[in-house]
């Protein structure tokens, strides 16, 4: 009855927006009667559990269809370009270890078969076998000195497992994603003598080379650009609910994880764990400043902030001097104070790197926390294919709309590659009139006007196109992590956590500088020192990529 329904022939204007009106309440109908459907279904799935029975299986179609969940992925609208398809030829790459001939069989060969060279062909193979060795160390005593000499081991060779061994159990868990009960099951299979706590212990325990190294790579990283992504995603700890928090650029990925994913955590993970300073100065006040204050709490602030002006406050004298000036302060002013000061005292630093932007989605822990932040497109493109209309109109409305969304983000993407002023006031003013759409269909004019008060954070690539469109970098790095807290859980103590982040930090970023993390590794337990220090790798590939500001008109 509503198919094919056109507003435009309606010439009653009280009639048509009666119309209107009621096809939004359909929709508003629509939502309740699916939310309902959901909870009656959560309902007797606990019905049935009490009652020792099975809930509902969640058994995915084969099809993306009217049955089946809707994909809000946006990776297609997003692309700019179609995948490559086709296999590259890989035989240039793969490393020739030994030559063998193989000779025809002079049996089947006639009088006059004549010799005419030799057809190549390159077979890869590998061979699993075991490399124990039994050391003879030598052993010297000086009657003198009433001392004993022993000869040192190879570099490596610490322990009762060699550098393959340590290497191999280490790419396994953290390269591969593998448990420790399947590489447990690998070593039994290939000969190797080890238990599951000495597995254990390989990947956690005397890693304080490669914590280093880890921590170094951040701090290059941080440095290489004034820009980063950012993302967090949940991980348990011994149980209990953290949080990784993912900071990357082109050239390396790190992950923090923390307690809690609030402002200060996130603030903690760009400050690379420094100890918390705060400084309740002219841009701490501008933070709070929209607060319902009480006229004599906002007083002793003043003068507070007067009093201490610029100066840097450590933790422990900042919260006793707010105790004492602001003993009665509601809970929602008091961390938003902490919050503003402990960022003011961030953007104030000069020893260290300080983020000028971030590339993250709007989540409100991002907020304050860089001078700039650029909204993820793609995350803003999602709750537009979550609406999920019931009337054809307000599909074909929808529909319509996401088009011309994913145009102009397409033309955001040729600004990249040639930006100009002229271009950024086009790009500018089509945004004004895109986002000012208004078509009847109340759900996606709210939406609309939702990205329509964003339009600072989404056009900060006007001003910087260095910038991605995207935060698809940071959520890949969070998606590591999950698929890890898939296979593993979660680490069970702080020093599980801190090999967790620390070899998640140093595959991703040999991945990301096109190295062998299998090498890597090996380089270092070996001690051979084949392989430069990834923090200088990190800054080279930032220097031939180039990823400072270069191009900042006004926009």
């Amino acid at each position: 009855m509503i198919d094919g329904i056109d507003l435009s022939r309606i010439q009653d204007e009280q009639t048509r927006e009666l119309i209107v009106r009621l096809l939004n309440l359909i929709e508003q109908q629509a939502g309740i009667i699916r939310e309902l459907q959901a909870k009656v279904q959560e309902l007797r799935d606990e019905i049935n559990r009490l009652k020792g029975e099975q809930g509902k299986p969640n058994i995915k179609g084969n099809k993306s269809g009217p049955k089946t969940p809707q994909n809000h992925s946006s990776e297609k609208e997003r692309r700019s370009k179609p995948l490559e398809r086709g296999k590259k030829g890989k035989k240039a790459q793969i490393k020739i270890d030994r030559e063998e001939v193989v000779k025809v069989s002079a049996e089947v060969l006639p009088e006059d078969a004549e010799f005419k060279g030799y057809v190549d062909v390159v077979v890869q193979d590998i061979v699993l076998k075991t490399d124990n060795v039994l050391f003879h160390k030598e052993k010297y005593y000086s009657a003198s000195e009433r001392q004993s000499y022993v000869a040192e081991m190879p570099p490596g060779y610490s322990g009762q497992f060699g550098p393959g061994v340590q290497a191999l159990a280490l790419v396994m868990y953290f390269g591969m994603q593998a448990s420790e009960p399947k590489i447990h099951e690998f070593f039994g299979n290939v000969g190797v003598e080890i238990s599951e706590g000495q597995v254990s212990n390989l990947l956690i325990k005397k890693q304080a080379d490669f914590h280093q190294e880890s921590a170094e790579v951040y701090a290059a990283g941080l440095r290489s650009s004034p820009w980063q992504h950012t993302d967090d995603t949940l991980t348990r700890v011994n149980g209990q609910n953290q949080h990784c928090h993912v900071v990357c650029n082109p050239v390396y990925t790190a992950y923090h994880t923390r307690p809690t994913k609030e402002r200060l955590s996130v603030l903690d993970v760009l400050r690379q764990g420094r100890k918390r300073i705060f400084r309740l100065n002219g841009e701490a006040l501008g933070y709070v400043a929209s607060l319902n204050w009480s006229r004599k709490a906002r007083q002793r602030l003043l003068n507070w902030a007067q009093e201490k002006g610029e100066r840097d406050l450590e933790e422990e004298q900042f919260f006793a001097e707010l105790d004492a000036t602001l003993p009665k302060l509601s809970v929602q002013c008091r961390k938003a104070l902490i919050d503003a000061a402990a960022i003011a005292a961030y953007h104030a630093e000069t020893a260290f790197t300080v983020i000028q932007a971030l590339i993250c989605d709007d989540a409100p822990q991002f907020n304050w926390l860089t001078k700039e932040c650029l909204l993820c497109w793609v995350h803003e493109g999602r709750p537009y294919k979550k609406l999920m209309p019931v009337i054809p109109l307000h599909r074909e409305l929808l529909a319509d709309f996401l088009k011309h969304f994913w145009e102009y983000y397409a033309q955001l993407l040729l600004y990249r590659e040639h930006p100009s002023p002229e271009k950024s006031q086009l790009l500018e003013a089509e945004f004004d009139r895109l986002f000012a759409t208004r078509t009847g269909y109340d759900e996606l004019d709210q939406r609309i006007a939702k990205s329509q008060a964003k339009k600072s954070n989404l056009l900060l690539v006007l001003k910087h196109p260095e910038l991605p469109l995207h935060n698809n970098p940071a959520e890949l790095g969070a998606r590591q992590r999950v698929r890890k807290r898939d296979v593993s859980f979660g680490p069970r103590t702080q020093d599980g956590v801190r090999a967790w982040d620390t070899f998640a930090t140093l595959a991703a970023t040999t991945k990301k500088l096109g190295l062998s993390f299998y090498r890597y590794i090996f380089d270092r337990i070996s001690g051979t020192g084949q392989i430069a220090p990834l923090a200088h790798l990190v800054e080279n590939a930032a220097r031939e990529l180039n990823l400072g500001w270069s191009f900042t008109p006004n926009c």
